[in-house]
């Protein structure tokens, strides 16, 4: 069977959508050997998606990529045909346009419905272009992907799907937070001038991941662990910047982005303990990340946080700083505590492993009819 996938942030987005993506191909390719995986990207870099030998790769001409790519990729359904593709996946929320009039099966991943949720963080024109895209593939798919219950749930409630064509698969771990490399781990606390201690942050800068909350815990519990933020810096770091400096925690805190997953995984290892304290979130990888790395979690007790950590994680309110504060002793001022939750996260991570999504996806694959 010729699958065709949307990789388009498997290509360009280091984080989210990027993540799931570069996750659900190598998982295919390494368990599921019964496909030929054919991506579609407007643009191919080679620095997140690896080994690209093992895919079938088509893009615009290098020349014309710039002008074109946003209808190269939107408006591409007729290539599937010309390249005999049997099902084709989107990968990040949309179809491409016309896809229901080619007899090609389709099945599109929806992520969150956060632009829905929570208008204020999209500008309008955002809001409209994704609203139309969601719906357009909602209707089109022959089966739609939730990342969690409450995308499914969230599916129902604005676009009105019959819950039967929605199936929940949790998105997978990639393999490398599994074994995380120890003596890498060593090599970038002495790079960073880190103790091993330190308070991990993984997420984009912005309003809607929470961070100003860490560091208001970390002023007001009297800590002097450093704090380390890793993710894209966005206009949110700013203010974060602006706390920094009136309360004088330049030494104590570090920003980081764009590490490779080897890296990243060495670094939860390292940590005190992770903190991923989002106001709203479609699945939160970030905290699966962590507990397969054998770092004990922090994570918010609303949104699909809960239904992501499991029994794994201490949870809080989002906006409870002296909550945050009680949590963070537990994990770095008692070790009987916080090996006990390393144990039970390592635990709850190995339901999200490669293999395992990779038999799900399987399954749904070979169940929709293929023409």
């Amino acid at each position: 069977m010729r699958i065709g996938f949307d990789a388009k942030r498997a290509f360009v987005n280091a984080s989210g959508l990027g993540n799931y993506s570069r996750n659900l191909l190598n998982a295919l390719y390494l368990h599921s050997n019964e496909y030929q995986l054919v991506l579609y990207t407007p643009e191919i870099k080679t620095h997140l998606l690896k080994e690209q030998e093992r895919f079938e790769i088509h893009s615009p001409e290098k020349s014309l990529a710039k002008i074109f790519s946003p209808v190269w990729r939107n408006f591409g359904a007729n290539r599937l045909k010309k390249h005999k593709i049997n099902l084709f996946h989107g990968l990040s929320n949309e179809l491409p346009n016309g896809i229901h009039k080619t007899g090609i099966p389709s099945v599109v991943t929806i992520h969150d419905l956060i632009f829905l949720r929570f208008p204020g963080f999209y500008p309008y024109i955002d809001r409209k272009i994704y609203f139309s895209k969601v719906k357009y593939a909602c209707q089109s798919a022959d089966k739609i992907i939730a990342i969690s219950q409450q995308t499914k749930d969230d599916i129902i409630r604005f676009f009105g799907v019959n819950p039967e064509k929605i199936e929940i698969i949790y998105q997978p771990v990639s393999d490398v937070f599994f074994h995380p490399d120890i003596a890498l781990g060593e090599k970038l606390l002495e790079k960073y001038s880190l103790r091993p201690d330190f308070i991990l942050s993984v997420g984009t800068l912005e309003p809607r991941k929470n961070q100003l909350a860490i560091l208001k815990a970390l002023r007001k519990g009297n800590f002097t662990n450093q704090v380390v933020f890793i993710g894209k810096q966005q206009s949110y770091k700013q203010k974060l910047d602006r706390y920094i400096a009136e309360n004088k925690l330049e030494k104590q805190v570090l920003f980081l982005q764009n590490l490779p997953e080897e890296e990243l995984a060495a670094l939860y290892k390292m940590a005190g303990c992770s903190v991923y304290i989002s106001l709203f979130e479609g699945f939160g990888l970030p905290v699966i990340e962590s507990m397969a790395s054998g770092c004990p979690v922090i994570t918010s007790n609303i949104s699909v946080l809960p239904e992501t950590a499991g029994n794994a994680a201490l949870l809080c309110e989002p906006g409870d700083i002296d909550g945050l504060v009680e949590n963070l002793r537990i994990f770095l001022e008692n070790y009987k505590e916080r090996i006990k939750w390393i144990e039970k996260g390592f635990d709850r991570a190995s339901f999200f492993n490669s293999e395992n999504f990779a038999h799900k996806m399987t399954r749904l694959y070979n169940s929709i009819q293929i023409q």
